[in-house]
């Protein structure tokens, strides 16, 4: 099930002309406790992270929203106010995420409201940094 969000992300990507590297399950990133999703353009110079999720129950979105806040936290661990290392952007799909409205407040907060859905993962480009990435 997550594979059809990813590979939505991924056409995305490769339709822009964006350079990504895509993880592994449980791979280790050094410098992310958690390792994302997607890392644009690489893990040597993270300058975009996306985290893709599904969910189908409250609890697991929960889970999950916990997991996307804590890497909004790490993009601004040591920087200056309002400047973050690299930005967050949350891709999330499936019935979970619209039962509890905190968790979807926490996702765009700690995205900085860059929290996208199936139904409008045609706007991720051009509504986040990514357009800076474009080669097509």
């Amino acid at each position: 099930m997550g594979d059809s969000l990813e590979s939505a992300i991924e056409d995305v990507l490769s339709n822009a002309g964006i350079s990504y590297r895509k993880t592994k399950r449980a791979e280790r990133i050094p410098g992310f406790d958690q390792t994302p999703d997607f890392i644009i353009p690489s893990e040597f110079n993270p300058q975009i992270i996306i985290e893709a999720k599904i969910t189908e129950d409250d609890g697991t979105a929960r889970d999950k929203a916990t997991r996307i806040q804590h890497l909004g936290e790490m993009s601004m661990s040591g920087q200056f106010q309002g400047t973050p290392k690299y930005e967050v952007i949350a891709c999330i799909a499936r019935r979970g995420f619209g039962v509890r409205r905190e968790d979807m407040k926490k996702m765009l907060l700690a995205t900085r409201g860059k929290v996208f859905t199936l139904q409008n993962l045609d706007q991720l480009v051009a509504c986040t940094r990514l357009r800076e990435f474009m080669t097509r």
